[in-house]
């Protein structure tokens, strides 16, 4: 059984450490700990690793937020992983910053990528890794929020909460999603 990390952001220096980007932040961090290097390939930069006599497969689409259903498709049939072994690494607003909540499925609560994700699956029904970013904005200026960097405070953070995404990615293959939840949402 293989597995698809898909971790959603922005391509490009100015997107580096937005809070939108925060999906890519921990698969970098995932792939940092296992050594391994993103290649760019078609319509996402790649990575994989093999544990537990499973392939982990880590993508970051390259298509943008708005459309990273395309990427999430066609790297789901490429590998022919079913969508359940597939986890998406979400920011979200709804949350308090540094809180990580795992579910089975859900909608995309106004969310880009995942909007884009269900659009091309025809359905919402995949597991999601919903990591809170707070939503300390004035009214009508979510855009510009979701695309600001972390503060500085927030920013020294960011490696502790990469840090248990890594736990909950690995807890997500080896262990499953019930398991995990119970685990990791709290």
């Amino acid at each position: 059984m293989n597995f698809l990390i898909v971790g959603l952001g922005n391509i490009g220096p100015q997107y580096l450490f937005t809070r939108h980007n925060i999906g890519f932040m921990a698969v970098d961090y995932l792939a940092k700990q296992k050594d391994i290097n993103f290649k760019t390939d078609r319509l996402a930069s790649v990575a994989s690793y093999k544990a537990k006599g499973h392939t982990i497969y880590l993508i970051k689409p390259t298509t943008f937020m708005n459309l990273s259903g395309k990427a999430v498709n066609h790297w789901l049939n490429f590998f022919k992983i079913e969508k359940e072994n597939m986890l998406v690494l979400v920011d979200d607003l709804a949350l308090p910053f540094e809180t990580l909540r795992l579910k089975p499925k859900g909608s995309s609560g106004g969310h880009n990528g995942l909007k884009s994700i269900e659009e091309v699956l025809s359905s919402s029904e995949y597991p999601r890794l919903r990591m809170g970013i707070g939503s300390d904005f004035p009214k009508g200026r979510q855009a510009d929020y979701v695309l600001s960097n972390f503060s500085e405070t927030e920013f020294e953070t960011i490696p502790f909460i990469v840090d248990k995404t890594s736990e909950i990615i690995e807890s997500f293959c080896f262990e499953g999603l019930t398991k995990t939840m119970n685990k990791y949402n709290q």
